[in-house]
């Protein structure tokens, strides 16, 4: 009787863990994940990543960009790919997103990988990885992704109003970076991403033009970088697509930035932020010093910030839900 009733205890048991498991949508990543079910993977995406950089020089630090407005809104899901639909408008379609661009190139990976491993790869794992390339092929440091992600089904335009913006504080900053589980040296390195691409004149005309009742220009830029940045983006602006390179390398994925952060050359007031505490100070000095030292933290935030995922399946079409 005895050894009767361990058998049902030890069946239960057995059919409650398994009931744990696949009831559980959130795995463990592994850089291993897709080995057996679809090992071109990684050599599919960097070849489309490659093709694209050839045409467009601005497509690193479009992706780089893309993959953390797709964690910072309900983690790296894939939600910033989806289109907006009559019911719906998505998170690309929502202001600090406007932006973003080379979609096509997360498209043709995807329809790669589709012919070779069909309904297998999920879209933020594509994402992720394009990523990854964007910073490898501009001269920075490779790592191995973790893999396994799910794509989300909602994608909400009104929630991007939870990304950081180029106009945050220091604390403002540490709140939301807290709130994703990341740390301030995670901000600190991953800000570092600012070493790619091009800033609008919208997101820093508030350092150049009406800065405070007393003053035009934010103190804190250095004075003839200051007159060049207002040289490009006068108070009543007409040229659409007006801005300034976020670092004087901004196609090299170097610690360029933390060089001139330190110069009163910074874009955002979000960068200028980075200095005006003690420890963060401390970082943005140790990695304008060494880029060995960046790119080792840099590398760990990211693959800590790819962490935060939480999907419900593998589209077919990363625009659309399945």
């Amino acid at each position: 009787m005895v050894a009767k009733k361990t058998t049902i205890f030890s069946f239960i048991s057995t059919l409650i863990f398994f009931g744990l498991i696949f009831s559980n949508p959130i795995v463990a990543l592994n850089p291993n994940y897709y080995d057996y079910t679809c090992p071109s993977v990684e050599s599919t995406v960097t070849n489309v990543v490659k093709k694209a950089m050839m045409n467009d020089p601005r497509v690193p630090a479009a992706l780089l960009r893309m993959h953390f407005h797709d964690c910072f809104i309900r983690g790296c899901d894939g939600s910033v790919l989806l289109n907006s639909t009559g019911k719906n408008k998505a998170e690309k379609d929502g202001p600090p997103n406007i932006s973003l661009h080379a979609f096509y190139v997360i498209d043709n990976a995807k329809k790669a990988l589709e012919a070779l491993c069909p309904k297998t790869v999920s879209c933020a794992d594509i994402l992720a990885l394009a990523a990854r390339d964007a910073v490898t092929l501009s001269g920075g440091p490779a790592w191995d992704v973790p893999k396994g992600r799910k794509d989300g089904r909602i994608s909400k335009a009104t929630e991007t109003r939870q990304l950081p913006a180029p106009t945050f504080n220091i604390s403002q900053l540490q709140q939301s970076f807290a709130q994703r589980g990341l740390s301030m040296d995670d901000l600190v390195a991953l800000s570092g991403g600012h070493t790619l691409g091009f800033a609008h004149c919208s997101s820093f005309q508030n350092r150049i033009h009406n800065f405070n009742s007393k003053q035009s220009v934010d103190p804190t830029l250095q004075s003839s970088f200051a007159a060049r940045l207002k040289s490009v983006c006068p108070a009543k602006n007409t040229v659409k697509n007006a801005g300034a390179n976020l670092d004087s390398t901004p196609k090299t994925f170097d610690n360029r930035y933390y060089k001139l952060l330190l110069q009163g050359k910074s874009i955002f007031s979000s960068d200028q932020a980075l200095v005006t505490m003690a420890n963060t100070k401390t970082l943005v000095t140790k990695f304008a010093s060494s880029q060995h030292e960046f790119e080792k933290a840099f590398v760990k935030s990211m693959i800590k910030m790819g962490n935060i995922h939480g999907g419900q399946e593998v589209r077919l079409d990363c625009r659309v839900v399945n």
